[in-house]
């Protein structure tokens, strides 16, 4: 298996975690490219499941597992959402048992196993020279650990929370937020008929971009976001405020998935953990919607305001890629096939003060990128803070 019918080598590419639109692209733009230049590509499905997955045998279908991709493959897929190879949150450093696949259950027998090895002896089985994950923070911490073990690792930024650290931008933000605004917007004619509070959950786990960014363009007049315990007294006083002040009685708020009460915790829909050690989260949106009904006659002459409660979720994460997430997707691919011309790796590409650039791939490892609560958020007033925008990125929050 590892002869290869490209004369320069062969680029391995996965996508791992979350959907989101603008990876189709970014397969494509790494695709045509290496084969322009000579390489042959192959596609790991499933993300990292994929390679610990493969059965390391020529006899053996592993077809399951990757496909070898070609420019028709590539261009059907290119302008589509999601991602035709898949995805998984696997994890192959920390594989509980029950997951380990059936072939290496003599092997590996602890209740949470190593696989790097398997992962190691199937890319070489592969004749893969070159891997060029395509992920958030977590599929690109194994990314790290890849690199550490020798591996040619070039890294692309993907997650619609915009929380990889080391790059402005992440593919999938931007329709996030489009979408974000256009269902907010949508939202408005039912808040306003029946004069009630929109309460809005959003992604958002530990980085608050997704409810900030949307409400500094106009979608709420507040917000409420990990980064910040907030007062859910003080919220519904200032939307009980806001929506006196609207002629059509109403007032919106965004709040983030992982956003917590003050003197509370994140709220969880199951107790479950992914291979990352992520509890699904799930319902703070229901809370803060009950908890604005119950206060909300004290500050309204006693009388209760209703509320129309509503989880966007999967709805800003499907369908096809927004402008930006097409041509992001492309350039990162291109920047990432330049890194493997010049024999360069251990890199991750971003786009940085406006200029696309490439970063030490442990860049993603290093810290944790959040709100800066100081600089952009109004504590007092749980708004976007709106202060000189002078050479800030295109999505203003760094």
């Amino acid at each position: 298996m590892a002869k290869s019918s490209g004369k320069k080598g062969i680029i391995g590419i996965l996508t791992g975690g979350g959907d989101v639109p603008g990876l189709n692209p970014a397969i494509r733009a790494v695709t045509i490219r290496a084969l322009l230049e000579g390489y042959k590509v192959i596609g790991i499905r499933r993300g990292w499941a994929g390679l610990i997955e493969i059965i390391p045998d020529p006899a053996v279908d592993n077809g399951d597992n990757f496909q070898i991709l070609t420019e028709d493959i590539v261009n059907r897929a290119g302008r589509t959402g999601g991602t035709f190879l898949h995805t998984s949150r696997m994890r192959p450093s920390h594989v509980p048992l029950a997951v380990v696949p059936p072939h290496l259950r003599d092997k590996y027998t602890e209740e949470i196993n190593d696989l790097t090895p398997e992962v190691l002896r199937n890319l070489d089985f592969l004749g893969i020279d070159y891997l060029i994950p395509i992920g958030g923070d977590d599929t690109l911490s194994y990314a790290v650990r890849l690199f550490q073990e020798g591996f040619k690792v070039v890294g692309i930024p993907k997650t619609m929370d915009n929380d990889v650290p080391g790059t402005d931008y992440c593919i999938g933000f931007s329709t996030c937020i489009t979408r974000t605004l256009e269902m907010t917007h949508s939202l408005r004619t039912s808040a306003g008929s029946h004069e009630r509070f929109l309460v809005i959950e959003v992604f958002g786990r530990y980085a608050g971009f997704t409810a900030l960014l949307p409400t500094m363009a106009g979608a709420a007049s507040r917000c409420v976001i990990p980064e910040y315990k907030f007062d859910i007294d003080r919220l519904t006083e200032l939307l009980v405020k806001d929506r006196f002040k609207n002629p059509s009685r109403y007032s919106v708020v965004l709040v983030s998935e992982g956003a917590m009460f003050k003197g509370g915790e994140m709220i969880f829909s199951d107790q479950e953990t992914d291979a990352y050690g992520h509890k699904k989260l799930g319902g703070i949106g229901d809370v803060v919607s009950d908890q604005l009904k119950q206060r909300s006659a004290v500050f309204n002459n006693g009388t209760r305001i209703n509320v129309i409660n509503q989880r966007l979720g999967y709805l800003v994460r499907c369908g096809d890629p927004d402008a930006i997430d097409s041509i992001v997707p492309m350039a990162f691919g291109n920047l990432a096939l330049d890194l493997v011309l010049r024999g360069v790796h251990g890199r991750l590409v971003i786009l940085k003060n406006g200029k696309y650039d490439n970063a030490p791939l442990d860049v993603v490892t290093s810290k944790k990128k959040v709100v800066d609560i100081s600089r952009y958020y109004n504590m007092e007033r749980l708004r976007p803070t709106y202060t000189s925008f002078d050479a800030k990125p295109l999505f203003i929050l760094e």
